[in-house]
C-alpha cells in the first residue's frame, strides 16, 4: 500500500489548492497512477540540451547543426551499426535522417529496387529510433508524432521476449507501409522524431540576426521549435527596435545590411520596401563616389554587378548620415543616458572636411555631405524624413517581423537559468573590484539581477499596448541605448564609434573601451560572485556566454574562470571565420556531463544532399559529472518532486475523507 508522509494539518492548510488540483485528478486511483509514473520519470536519464549563440542569419549552417544534433547523430549511427554498414552506407544513411524529403526524391530517381531500400532503411531507423527513444517517456515519444503514424511506431517500438514472433509481426507492419505507399510518409515521419528526440532543448544565446542573410528561415524554425529559450543578443533587441518604430535603429538595421551587401532579410524576409531610400540615393549623392562605403561583397553568396555594387554604395552612405544625424538626436533627447559623445554632426566643418573631438581636428575620409546643415546639423532633410518615415511604416506593418518579434517577446528575455547554468548574451555590469555595477535607469538605481529584469521590463514596454503612447515611445528609444548603451548589459563597452570607425583614420579615437566584465571574467571569484547574484545552485554551476568570437586560432579558449564561464560564440557566420579559425560551437549538455563541439565551415544543404556531406566537428570533453545526471537532478525533476509532494496531500485529503472522490 502507498505510505504518504503528510499531515492532516498540511493538508487542510492548503484546501483551496487541493480542490483545484482535485479536478484534474478526482479518484484515488489517478491520483496513484500519476504519482507512479511522476516517479518513474524522475529515474530517466537527463535530456540533452544544446547551447548555440550568434547565429547571425546563417541559416543553411544551423539548419543543417540543428538536423545532425551537432555530430551527435553521425555518432549514434556509428555507434549502432559501425560493424554492420560502411563508412558511405552510413553517410547515406546520416544524410535520409538529416533532409528526408529531399534525399527520397533523389534514391527515387535513381535505379534501385525500391522495396528492398524501404525494408532495409526502416529497420534501421527503427533501430537507431529506439536507442535514442530509450530516455524518454512512451507519452513523450508520442506526442512527437504525427497522430495517423502513433499506433503503428509504438508496435515497432516495442521489445518483446519472444524475439523470432516479434520479429515476423514487426516485418509484416513494415512489409504493409511499402505496399500501401506510405514508406516514403513514414521514413519522413521517423527522421524527424529522431532529430527532434537527440536534442530535447535548445538554449539561443542571443544575434539571430545580422550578417548572414537567412535570420528571417532562422526565426521561421525558432518560432515553431518543441522545448526552446531565446536570451537576446544586442543585434536581436536592434530588429526588436526596428520593428517597434524607433528610427535610429531602423536606420542601423539598414546600414549594417548594406555594409555587408545583404538585404535579403530585409526584402524577401519581411517586405521592407527599399525602394524610397534607392531612389534618394541614387539622386543625391549621383556624382558621389562614395568610396568609403563601399560594400563587403560576399563573393561565393552574390553575384553583383559594378552598377549594383555603386547603388549598394550610395544608398549605404545615405543611410549612414541618416543615421549619424538621428543618432545625435536621440541623445540629446535623453541626456540621462549619458550618450552625448555620439552626437558629433555639429563639430564637422563641412568646408573643410573635418571634424573635433576633445579639443583635437581629424580630417575626414568622406568631404562630401550635402545634406548636412551646419546651423543644424542633426536635421534631416525634408526628402530625409520621407524616406525613415517610409521606412518606419514597413517595418511596424511587416507581419512576418511582428510575428518573429513576439516570438523573442514570448519565448525570450534578458538572461535564462536553466539546470545551475545562467545563461546572458554578453555581460553583466561589474565594478573594477568586481561587484555588481549600479545603474540609473528610468529613475532608478539598479545593479545584477534587479538590472537584467528591470531592462527586459522596460524593453516589453514597446509593445504593450496597456502602457501609455509616452511609454512606449521612450521604451522604443530604448532599444537604441541596448544597442550601444555604455551601461547596456547586451553591449558591453564604453561607447560605439561607428562614427569614427567610417570616417577617421585615427586608431586611438577608434577604439571602444571594454567594460569590467570582459577584463574580469577569467577570475573565478568573479563568475561566482554573478551566479551567487542571481542565485544560481548546484555543484556545477556556470555561466554561458556568446557575443565575443573566441579566437580559437590565436589559442584562446572558450573554458574560462577554472570552467565556470564558457564563451561559445565560435564564429559561425562567414564573416568571422578568418578571425576565429573556425565556424562555431555547440555547448551539448548531456546526462554524463558537457562537451564543447567545433565545427569546420559548412559547404551548403545542396552538398549535404547530393554527396551526404557533413559539417565536420570535432568534440571536447568540458566537465564530466560523478554520476549519471536523471531527470530527478534537473530543474524539471525539482518541478516533478514538488507536483508528487502535491498530490500526496491530495491523496491523504481522499482518504480522510476531506474531499470527496468523483466517479
Amino acid at each position: 500500500m502507498f505510505k504518504s508522509n503528510v499531515t492532516l494539518e498540511e493538508v487542510k492548510d492548503d484546501l483551496r489548492y487541493l480542490r483545484l488540483l482535485a479536478r484534474d485528478f478526482p479518484t484515488i486511483s489517478s491520483v496513484t497512477t500519476e504519482i507512479i509514473n511522476l516517479e518513474a520519470i524522475l529515474h530517466l536519464p537527463k535530456p540533452t540540451e544544446h547551447f548555440l549563440a550568434d547565429l547571425h542569419g546563417e541559416y543553411e549552417a544551423f539548419q543543417h547543426v540543428l538536423r545532425n544534433a551537432s555530430g551527435n547523430i553521425k555518432g549514434k549511427v556509428k555507434e549502432l551499426f559501425g560493424d554492420t554498414l560502411s563508412h558511405e552506407e552510413r553517410k547515406e544513411l546520416c544524410s535520409l535522417i538529416y533532409y528526408p524529403e529531399e534525399k527520397l526524391k533523389l534514391i527515387k530517381q535513381s535505379d534501385i529496387d525500391l522495396d528492398e531500400f524501404y525494408t532495409r532503411t526502416l529497420n534501421r531507423l527503427i533501430v537507431l529510433c529506439r536507442n535514442i527513444s530509450s530516455k524518454y517517456t512512451r507519452s513523450k515519444v508520442r506526442k512527437s508524432l504525427p497522430e495517423e503514424y502513433t499506433y503503428i511506431f509504438e508496435e515497432l517500438m516495442h521489445e518483446a521476449n519472444d524475439f523470432h514472433n516479434r520479429q515476423a509481426y514487426s516485418g509484416a507492419i513494415i512489409q504493409s507501409i511499402i505496399r500501401t505507399n506510405r514508406a516514403d510518409h513514414f521514413i519522413t515521419a521517423i527522421c524527424y522524431l529522431i532529430q527532434r528526440l537527440v536534442i530535447d532543448r535548445l538554449h539561443i544565446l542571443g544575434d539571430i540576426f545580422d550578417r548572414g542573410p537567412g535570420a528571417h528561415h532562422i526565426m521561421d524554425i525558432l518560432c515553431n521549435y518543441h522545448h526552446l529559450d531565446i536570451t537576446w543578443g544586442n543585434h536581436d533587441v536592434l530588429w526588436m527596435g526596428a520593428a517597434a518604430g524607433n528610427t535610429c535603429c531602423i536606420a542601423s538595421v539598414l546600414r549594417l545590411s548594406l555594409r555587408d551587401a545583404n538585404t535579403t532579410t530585409l526584402e524577401d524576409g519581411y517586405a521592407i520596401n527599399m525602394v524610397p531610400l534607392a531612389t534618394f540615393a541614387m539622386e543625391q549623392y549621383a556624382d558621389d563616389p562614395c568610396e568609403i562605403y563601399q560594400p563587403r561583397v560576399d563573393e561565393e553568396r552574390t553575384n553583383f554587378t559594378d552598377k549594383d555594387i555603386r547603388l549598394i554604395a550610395q544608398m549605404h552612405k545615405a543611410i549612414s548620415v541618416i543615421e549619424f544625424k538621428l543618432s545625435g538626436q536621440i541623445a540629446m533627447q535623453h541626456p540621462e543616458w549619458g550618450m552625448e559623445d555620439r552626437a558629433l554632426m555639429e563639430f564637422i566643418n563641412k568646408e573643410r572636411g573635418t571634424i573635433t573631438i576633445d579639443g583635437k581636428e581629424y580630417e575626414m575620409l568622406d568631404k562630401l555631405w550635402p545634406t548636412l546643415d551646419p546651423a543644424n546639423p542633426y536635421a534631416l532633410t525634408p526628402e530625409e524624413q520621407e524616406v525613415v518615415e517610409r521606412l518606419r511604416h514597413s517595418f511596424v506593418r511587416s507581419e512576418r517581423l511582428q510575428n518573429h518579434v513576439n516570438c523573442l517577446l514570448m519565448r525570450g528575455g534578458m538572461y535564462a537559468i536553466y539546470n545551475s547554468n545562467l545563461m546572458f548574451h554578453a555581460a553583466v555590469p561589474i565594478n573594477e573590484d568586481g561587484s555588481m555595477r549600479e545603474v540609473v535607469f528610468d529613475g532608478v538605481p539598479v545593479k545584477g539581477k534587479e538590472l537584467m529584469k528591470k531592462v527586459e521590463r522596460m524593453a516589453r514596454a514597446a509593445f504593450d499596448n496597456e502602457v501609455s503612447p509616452e511609454g512606449r515611445k521612450y521604451a522604443a528609444d530604448f532599444f537604441w541605448y541596448l544597442w550601444c548603451g555604455p551601461e547596456s548589459p547586451l553591449f558591453g563597452k564604453s561607447k560605439m564609434a561607428t562614427f569614427e570607425r567610417y570616417l577617421l583614420t585615427d586608431k586611438e579615437v577608434q577604439k571602444e573601451p571594454k567594460g569590467w566584465y570582459y577584463i574580469l571574467r577569467d577570475n573565478a571569484d568573479v563568475c561566482d560572485r554573478i551566479l551567487d547574484e542571481f542565485g544560481v545552485k548546484g555543484e556545477h554551476r556556470h555561466i554561458i556566454n556568446g557575443h565575443v568570437p573566441v579566437r580559437v586560432g590565436h589559442g584562446e579558449t572558450p573554458i574560462k574562470a577554472d570552467g565556470r564561464l564558457m564563451v561559445i560564440d565560435g564564429g559561425l557566420s562567414r564573416v568571422y571565420h578568418n578571425r576565429t579559425g573556425i565556424a562555431g560551437y555547440t555547448l551539448v549538455y548531456h546526462s554524463r556531463g558537457f562537451e564543447l563541439v567545433q565545427h569546420e565551415p559548412f559547404t551548403s544543404t545542396e552538398e549535404a544532399i547530393l554527396n551526404g556531406t557533413d559539417i565536420k566537428s570535432t568534440t571536447q570533453i568540458v566537465e564530466m559529472m560523478g554520476k549519471r545526471e536523471m531527470v530527478r537532478d534537473t530543474d524539471i525533476g525539482r518541478g516533478i518532486l514538488v507536483k508528487i509532494s502535491d498530490l500526496e496531500r491530495l491523496l491523504t485529503a481522499y482518504r480522510k475523507g476531506i474531499i470527496k472522490e468523483r466517479p
